[in-house]
């Protein structure tokens, strides 16, 4: 679609009419006749000498040249404009980090599927994981792990297949046989700095206690509080069991109460897939669609159009000029004899 983004300016079409009928034409007076003693002469003669003017008139093909040239150079004050069809474009609203504990102790067979067979930890968040990811075409997803130190393995990005790559590759013990989830939380905040995302959501996935953190888990809440980061923990390992394996529920309750997200514990599969499913829910998708109209300026083309209509127009007036001069020289001999 062409438009002008200026249109208002065409109103001054006839301004040049208007200068020459409201302004008196410029006049000039010059000495026709120079010779010495001239007044003496004039009062001898018993004249004055008079008052003269030159009037030029322009000519019908200056007009029209003028007038066009005008025409152009208010068309492209005016900005012309092709206007291309709108382009939209989905921006992600929310940021999501899953932090997943990698520790040995995932390599546990404790966990039944839905047929009842018992599998790893490890099996069991792969094949949940990896689904809830599927489900979250609109976020900007990153991922971490976490044993003895945390480690990111994917920045934010949507790029969603590689995330799921990287979780199905994920073995327990590769990133140490404890657990740092204090650390854990810490890495997620410098994540978190980096983005612009209003909503800012982490998942902690965790089997044990934290055992090797040098940041303290009630520092870290309280960090990703400050910063706005909501946090859900889900707790997958034995609240029973003694040393590091044993389950820390009331730690992981109160990192989500600080931040004002969930604590959920997976006794099975069925029950973790259950439990994103309830995550899925209650962090919906949230995005903002962005639309813009890509515009060409074209207001060279009629600048352009009015240069060239005055240079041809001088050009074409140099050449008929020259002509004349050439007929004119021609008949002075003819008309001697």
């Amino acid at each position: 679609m062409y438009q002008l983004d200026f249109p208002w300016l065409l109103v001054l079409l006839p301004l040049p009419v208007l200068v020459w009928w409201l302004l008196p034409p410029y006049r000039s007076q010059s000495a026709s006749v120079r010779i010495p003693f001239f007044e003496e002469v004039t009062q001898a003669a018993g004249i004055a000498p008079s008052t003269g003017s030159l009037v030029t008139r322009r000519t019908w093909p200056e007009l029209i040249v003028g007038t066009i040239c005008w025409l152009l150079v208010l068309i492209a004050l005016a900005r012309p404009q092709y206007v291309e069809p709108p382009i939209e474009k989905t921006e992600p609203q929310r940021d999501l980090m899953l932090a997943i504990d990698l520790s040995q102790s995932m390599e546990t067979k404790d966990f039944r599927d839905p047929g009842g067979n018992l599998i790893s930890r490890i099996d069991a968040v792969r094949s949940v994981v990896s689904d809830f990811v599927k489900k979250r075409p609109a976020d900007r997803i990153g991922l971490i792990a976490f044993g003895d130190a945390p480690y990111p393995l994917v920045p934010f990005t949507i790029d969603h297949p590689t995330v799921q790559t990287m979780i199905a590759e994920a073995l327990p013990g590769i990133a140490g046989p404890r657990t740092a989830l204090g650390d854990a939380i810490g890495l997620a905040i410098k994540m978190f700095k980096d983005t612009s995302a209003p909503e800012k959501v982490l998942i902690v996935l965790t089997d044990g206690n934290d055992t090797a953190s040098k940041m303290p888990l009630a520092k870290a809440s309280d960090i990703a509080r400050d910063a706005k980061i909501t946090i859900h923990t889900i707790g997958i390992g034995n609240p029973q069991a003694t040393g590091e394996e044993k389950l820390d529920t009331a730690s992981l309750e109160k990192i989500a109460a600080t931040t004002g997200g969930r604590y959920f514990f997976g006794q099975d599969q069925t029950g973790l897939q259950d439990i994103y499913t309830t995550l899925d829910r209650i962090t919906p998708m949230n995005q903002k669609t962005l639309s813009w109209r890509p515009r060409i300026e074209l207001f060279h083309y009629p600048l352009g159009a009015a240069l060239l209509l005055l240079i041809a127009y001088h050009l074409l007036a140099l050449l008929f000029a020259r002509l004349r001069n050439r007929s004119g020289a021609a008949l002075e001999p003819a008309a001697n004899r």
